[in-house]
């Protein structure tokens, strides 16, 4: 058990990945349907990360609820079981809407799958990046993002807390101009094999020792930094599941000689975000007037 737990927690993010790709070209090869074999293979993958956060957590005390489970709980369930339905359904009729037919020939669905499938996580990474930054550094938008951030504690299901807006801007972002251009939806959930294993591991209360992989991937050693209350390491590491695009604007920030931040959570006053509230009002309580916040 000692032995398969260490090798786990040296190894988790290159089976993540190499898992996702290989599944992937496994379900094409044998006509598998692929949206059930990439979601399989990443709930596989969150799994894993939420039986390690009980043997080998990376802050025990992070294993004890701080009133946020209600909150991201309910989070978690708007998220997947109604916002994320809605996008994928709305987001294609606005395609057809805007363009018709013309799409379909823009995208060069004649070149090879695999360099599809780069091109389009090149641009899913730098749409999410430029967002996730956007949110940090445009007042209103923070707003927004700030839910995700309200967190004191790093663990498995605050993968899922986010404001449904804050997620509609990153999907809208990421997707509509690559089904605009009519990217075949066979790259679109091959660039998904790669990349949601990574998001899974994110917010893992475990002790990954990631490597190298801490400057290519969005690893979970190094979101932590992402989370701290200290705006200088906040405001860094805004890649989703890759980390190119930190590298190529200069905002890959992890501070020598430390393996953590001090804390995790919104930093200074939160610029007035309720953070303790309950879900309902963190959706609208950052517009509410101060006095009547709760």
């Amino acid at each position: 058990m000692k032995t398969m737990v260490r090798f786990l927690t040296r190894h988790l993010y290159l089976l993540a990945v190499a898992g996702g790709a290989a599944s992937f070209a496994l379900g094409l090869r044998l006509g598998w349907p692929l949206e059930a074999v990439v979601l399989g293979w990443s709930l596989l993958v969150l799994a894993a990360g939420i039986v390690l956060e009980r043997v080998a957590p990376f802050d025990a005390t992070w294993r004890q609820t701080r009133g946020d489970t209600a909150t991201d709980a309910t989070s978690a369930a708007l998220l997947i079981g109604v916002v994320d339905p809605l996008l994928k359904a709305a987001l294609p009729v606005a395609v057809i809407a805007l363009l018709g037919d013309r799409a379909a020939g823009w995208w060069p669905q004649d070149g090879p799958l695999a360099l599809q499938i780069a091109a389009a996580i090149l641009w899913i990474e730098l749409a999410k990046y430029t967002m996730h930054r956007l949110h940090h550094e445009r007042p209103l938008l923070w707003q927004l993002h700030a839910l995700h951030h309200g967190s004191e504690r790093l663990y498995w299901l605050n993968n899922f807390r986010f404001h449904p807006l804050n997620h509609l801007f990153n999907t809208a972002a990421s997707l509509l101009p690559l089904w605009l251009l009519g990217a075949p939806e066979v790259v679109l959930l091959g660039a998904t094999a790669l990349t949601q294993p990574v998001l899974m591991l994110q917010h893992a209360n475990v002790d990954l020792a990631s490597g190298w992989l801490d400057r290519l991937l969005s690893t979970n050693a190094v979101h932590r930094w992402h989370h701290s209350t200290q705006p200088h390491e906040a405001n860094a590491n805004y890649g989703s599941a890759l980390l190119l695009w930190d590298h190529v604007f200069g905002t890959y920030r992890v501070p020598a000689g430390r393996g953590r931040p001090e804390r995790i959570g919104l930093f200074g006053d939160g610029r007035g975000f309720p953070a303790r509230a309950s879900y309902w009002r963190q959706l609208i309580g950052a517009w509410q007037p101060a006095c009547c916040r709760s």
